[in-house]
């Protein structure tokens, strides 16, 4: 018997991927975006520092709140479909049954041999069997609520930091281009990363993350010289 082949997926790393990715994605571009306005609308060191902190703290605990909000909703009509496609398991057998192999037989069994399938793997888990091929939920993309707030709370601090970093050893003249230019390649490391943890086309997310970045500190310093120059 030959040796098992063995494979190593990368969906499995999609929950916490995708929060931490959003997370230091929006910590980088919202709180740089941020200093970029505040110090073209002529704000003083101090200002763009405090400015800088107060939306690290608020970003934070935004993205904490909002990924576990809409997280738990999603596990909420999870576990909503779980319990009806219990209560029907139990109330009708049989027809859950012709269900399950309904769904084999448009990929491609024959009836018979879905019929069979169906009955054996109602047999060891007939909710396992539901949810998986019926609902699309399984162990790997279940929603987990608290994973994803303390994630995105994370990443969104360590990329919010790393602008303010830059406000702290830039000099108070060169302020801006300092800021966006090392935003800009931290964005484009941050693109690099999660696009090689993902198994993703590295350049195609390195520059898809810079625009946007570029983009949003762009549209900001333009508000904020407007904004500055009319008060």
């Amino acid at each position: 018997m030959g040796r098992l082949h063995t494979e190593k997926h990368r969906v499995s790393r999609i929950g916490w991927l995708r929060a931490a990715v959003l997370g230091a994605n929006d910590g980088i571009v919202s709180t740089a975006s941020l200093i970029v306005g505040v110090a073209a609308a002529s704000g003083a060191g101090s200002a763009i520092l405090v400015a800088g902190v107060a939306g690290l703290v608020a970003g934070a605990m935004s993205m904490a709140a909002g990924e576990y909000v809409s997280v738990s909703s999603q596990a909420d009509t999870e576990q909503a479909d779980l319990a009806r496609e219990r209560a029907e398991l139990a109330s009708q057998p049989a027809l859950e049954r012709a269900e399950l192999a309904e769904i084999y037989v448009k990929r491609g069994l024959e009836t018979e041999i879905a019929f069979k399938v169906a009955e054996q793997l109602m047999a060891k888990d007939a909710l396992g069997a539901h949810a998986r091929d019926e609902l699309g939920i399984s162990e790997i993309t279940t929603a987990r609520p608290i994973q994803a707030a303390l994630t995105s709370a994370v990443t969104f601090s360590v990329g919010a930091a790393l602008p303010l970093l830059m406000v702290v050893v830039s000099p108070a003249a060169l302020l801006v281009p300092v800021v966006s230019v090392a935003s800009l390649l931290f964005l484009a490391v941050l693109g690099a990363v999660g696009a090689r943890a993902g198994g993703a086309n590295v350049m195609r997310a390195t520059v898809r993350v810079t625009f946007w970045g570029a983009l949003a500190m762009a549209m900001t310093a333009g508000i904020g010289a407007l904004v500055g120059t009319a008060i």
